[in-house]
């Protein structure tokens, strides 16, 4: 059985793309057909016809059903057949699964367990998404070939960015700043954060921020389990007061990062960023170039990780300090799953 935590929101696709046509994803490892209502609800099925096992996702929206693309079996919202051409009698059993969903922060959320325990008030929500004085932008659907929980290690882990991202969101002097850490079980959280004070902003608060002088910038990752990252990241010149709370004079932003397991080696990290200040449309888009720079980055070493993990199974890896965050984000999650599995809450 793969190690996926069921009972929890996983992001199925940008709203953007979600529309009358159906589409397919793989998440946990099923695959999942999506289109939307007439009153644009979204829906999700299991994306197989019981019939000959054609992909529902072949077939096309009738009404508010889904028509299979091979004998025209027509399931509704529920996932119950309510035409079989030629036929009056449809059998009890002629249905697909259905999944919950609901939309937030720009995205189409599915609950992958048992339905009657899916909650939408849980899904994650990021206040100053909502703040007019912010601005949100959507960035992509990035597909990283890695277990998710390669990526959440990453996401847990401010020490990297000072190797990986020196062209956008690092720079040297942070190299020997040790990270803090703190756990919080009840919520399933773990934080992570440095400060790294009186330094030169990074490239692309030089870029975006106008900061002169030095700075004090600060690194907090926010990690909710099992597969959200929100990293408050930003600069205040050196000296106005950032580290003892005040921040309103410098540049802030959260960087989102909702991942989606497609399987045990493949993961969608669908990201947008929040910042506190707003910006014409080729700043947006100049700085949607430079966060793609730099997750592409992160998905280079990733998948190299993912490849050398394949090919020696048997290697263990060795734990340094700065690890302290990841390893036990790892156990948290296998905790988790340990106790999904003993209550029996799974699926539906």
């Amino acid at each position: 059985m793969s190690d996926f935590l069921r009972s929890a929101w996983y992001p199925a696709g940008w709203s953007r793309d979600i529309g009358d046509a159906p589409v397919s994803r793989r998440i946990l490892n099923e695959d999942i057909v999506l289109y939307r209502k007439s009153d644009g609800a979204v829906v999700a099925l299991e994306d197989v016809c019981p019939h000959r096992l054609l992909p529902l996702s072949f077939g096309k929206r009738k009404g508010d059903a889904l028509e299979c693309g091979y004998h025209g079996a027509t399931f509704d919202a529920s996932g119950r057949c309510i035409r079989i051409p030629g036929q009056e009698l449809i059998p009890a059993n002629a249905r697909v699964r259905a999944y919950p969903v609901a939309e937030r922060m720009g995205l189409a959320w599915i609950w992958m367990g048992a339905a009657d325990r899916a909650d939408p008030s849980t899904i994650y929500d990021l206040p100053q998404y909502h703040d007019p004085e912010w601005m949100a932008v959507e960035g992509d659907a990035l597909p990283v070939a890695a277990n998710y929980l390669s990526l959440a290690d990453n996401l847990c882990d401010p020490s990297h960015v000072s190797f990986v991202h020196l062209s956008t969101l690092g720079n040297a002097q942070s190299e020997d700043v040790p990270v803090q850490w703190e756990m919080s079980e009840p919520e399933k959280k773990i934080l992570t954060w440095r400060w790294i004070i009186d330094a030169p902003a990074i490239p692309l608060f030089q870029k975006f921020g106008g900061f002169a002088g030095p700075v004090d910038r600060w690194h907090y990752y926010h990690y909710h389990a099992p597969n959200i990252a929100v990293i408050d990241f930003g600069s205040a010149p050196t000296g106005t007061g950032a580290p003892e709370g005040r921040r309103d004079n410098g540049v802030q932003i959260y960087a989102c990062h909702f991942m989606t397991p497609v399987d045990e080696a493949h993961s969608i990290d669908h990201w947008q960023f929040v910042a506190n200040f707003k910006a014409d449309e080729a700043t947006r888009q100049s700085m949607i170039e430079n966060f793609r720079m730099a997750f592409a980055e992160d998905k280079l070493i990733l998948e190299r990780i993912e490849a050398n993990e394949q090919r020696m199974p048997e290697r263990r890896p060795l734990r340094f300090a700065m690890d302290a965050s990841p390893v036990r984000m790892r156990r948290m999650v296998a905790d988790m799953i340990a106790a999904e599995r003993s209550v029996g809450h799974q699926a539906a």
